[in-house]
């Protein structure tokens, strides 16, 4: 039996990065609980086949292809939004690129490149999204954050350990701003998710798997569908007195200690 706090007819969902696995995953869970959506991504091959598997469902869907690195592409994307639907009731920010480099030797454009993506087209959305709901009087805003976002991990991460620890911080800013007013603001922070880039580097670097999961109790990656859950509780009535959440995605990675074992554990040769 299905119940009637995870109901989501009648409302509308706008998700950045819906061509992605996790913002696709995202996009066909609120799709399945009855939400209608206004999806973007910056590849419009990978936005269609997502706008193709919500269309199926029997949802009305809208897609963008919107580069959330540039401000006035999101601004013009809610003008859409408001021709469409006129209003908004969850917003999904979910894209963002990010450069991978050492930090001794990654550029100031590389790094604003990052934070122009992740921290920066987030805060936007949410301004965006932000001004549609307070007017409303209700909805709820949905990032995604990394574990990133409040441990290091090393190898190459800077750039986006640090937008995402922005994104960590609006998120309690927002919230704190917003919740008096109905708006709800909450991220999701995920460990490593399977998705062919990663199984490429995993390919790549055979000990990259064992390293992963050296750290991750649970003792498997995430999978990308798994989000809708989450993303679901959040979005919906049943999460209608939680804010300012940072909920981890991780399968214990923050929960344990970075020198704790736990059963399963790979053994690695450093």
């Amino acid at each position: 039996m299905n119940h009637s706090l995870f109901d989501l007819s009648g409302r509308v969902a706008l998700v950045t990065g819906a061509g992605g696995s996790l913002g696709s995953a995202m996009s066909l869970g609120f799709a399945e609980v009855g939400a209608d959506l206004l999806v973007c991504d910056i590849n419009p091959t990978a936005l269609e086949a997502t706008v193709d598997r919500i269309a199926a469902l029997g949802r009305r869907v809208v897609p963008v292809v919107c580069d959330v690195s540039d401000p006035e592409q999101i601004r013009a994307m809610y003008r859409t939004l408001d021709a469409e639907y006129g209003k908004i009731d969850i917003l999904g920010n979910v894209a963002g690129p990010a450069v991978m480099k050492d930090p001794e030797t990654i550029s100031l454009d590389d790094i604003m490149l990052t934070f122009n993506g992740i921290a920066i087209g987030r805060l936007i959305c949410c301004q965006e999204a932000g001004r549609r709901m307070l007017k409303a009087g209700k909805g709820s805003i949905i990032s995604i954050g990394s574990i990133c976002s409040v441990s290091g991990n090393g190898r190459g991460h800077i750039a986006y350990s640090m937008a995402m620890g922005a994104v960590v911080q609006m998120t309690r800013e927002l919230s704190t701003e917003w919740c008096s007013r109905g708006v709800r603001v909450n991220a999701i922070l995920p460990a490593q998710i399977t998705n062919p880039g990663l199984e490429a580097r995993m390919s790549a670097d055979p000990q990259l798997r064992a390293n992963f999961l050296r750290g991750i109790p649970m003792g498997r990656l995430g999978r990308a569908e798994e989000i809708k859950g989450v993303a679901i509780f959040l979005a919906s009535d049943a999460a209608s007195f939680v804010t300012g959440a940072l909920i981890p995605f991780d399968g214990g990675n923050l929960a344990k200690n970075a020198g704790g074992t736990h059963p399963g554990m790979p053994e690695l040769k450093v």
